[in-house]
């Protein structure tokens, strides 16, 4: 029974909730909106609602509001995602993992020796915040994402808030990187208010991040489920298929950073699928050098190098 005294907001594709709403401790870094969750339980109407990274319990604020009962746990109330067994089969999970090491929670928004004392174990060796090395946290977080999803009743949804982060000029996206399972239904994407982005002054080319993600997946199959990963590799542009001559032989004089000769240029191209896929390719590098002068500068000795001002 939902027992709101006002109209439900619309939930859209694109959220914003400039005041914060009532209901978890706002003094709780990186805790989100009580609407956000007020909404999510206004459209998709479950019973009952899950969070096992329940921070400072505002999912438990959400839900009392809206009259349904909520199951709450986290590393500092003596649940270990990584570790422990999901005690429900629930219809309906929010989950607000951390944003890799941006705000580290053990012994900073609670003490570490509370939690070993009470119940035994270190939090900060468990605690995601504390990874040090991105691959390391998307693989903790896959598991985390994919154990929850697994614990869902058939026909059963994850709601998963989630944000970028910007190091040394590279974007890391947990939306990217993070294992979809199921039926991919929504994507959200929520204003963020009152955060460090909005006050600092930035110079260069930094583009601040002022918006979060949501992810919804249902499940619609207990036993079969599709998911959809992101594997990162690395691809040598000399084996790629949109890769022209000109970029291939670019790519090495920029490379090489001095003068080479075409000796050089055919010995580190030869090897590679531009070169395997034509009879030609020696005549393919000497071509594309001497039809390209805005490029690439020939110096009279039989050397060649990128014209970097044109590049």
């Amino acid at each position: 029974m939902y027992c709101h005294s006002k109209p439900m907001r619309l939930l859209t594709s694109i959220v914003s909730y400039p005041e914060r709403g009532e209901g978890g401790d706002n003094r709780y870094r990186g805790n989100c909106s009580p609407k956000l969750i007020e909404d999510l339980i206004g459209v998709f109407k479950p019973k009952e609602i899950c969070d096992y990274m329940c921070g400072s319990g505002t999912t438990k604020a959400a839900a009392d509001k809206a009259g349904i009962r909520s199951h709450l746990y986290d590393l500092h109330s003596g649940f270990d995602i990584m570790n422990c067994d999901i005690p429900e089969r629930p219809e309906f999970v929010f989950w607000h993992p951390p944003y890799w090491d941006i705000i580290q929670y053990s012994d900073v928004m609670y003490k570490a020796s509370d939690v070993m004392r009470k119940y035994g174990y270190d939090p900060k060796r468990l605690d995601l915040s504390r990874i040090e090395i991105w691959d390391d946290f998307v693989k903790a977080m896959n598991y985390a994402m994919m154990k929850q999803f697994s614990a869902l009743e058939n026909g059963g949804r994850m709601a998963v808030l989630m944000g970028d982060i910007k190091k040394k000029g590279r974007l890391y996206s947990m939306l990217a990187e993070i294992v979809k399972p199921g039926t991919l239904e929504n994507i959200i994407i929520k204003a963020q208010h009152n955060c460090f982005s909005d006050r600092a002054q930035y110079s260069g080319k930094f583009i601040p991040i002022l918006h979060e993600y949501v992810m919804i997946v249902r499940k619609d199959s207990p036993v079969l489920i599709p998911i959809l990963m992101t594997h990162g590799s690395m691809v040598d542009i000399r084996d790629m298929p949109g890769a022209t001559w000109r970029d291939v032989v670019a790519a090495v004089l920029e490379k090489s950073k001095k003068p080479v000769a075409l000796s050089f240029l055919y010995e580190q191209i030869e090897p590679h699928k531009k070169a395997q896929a034509n009879k030609w390719w020696k005549e393919k590098i000497r071509q594309t050098l001497q039809i390209n002068p805005m490029h690439f500068t020939h110096d009279g000795r039989g050397l060649w190098s990128l014209n970097r001002s044109a590049a």
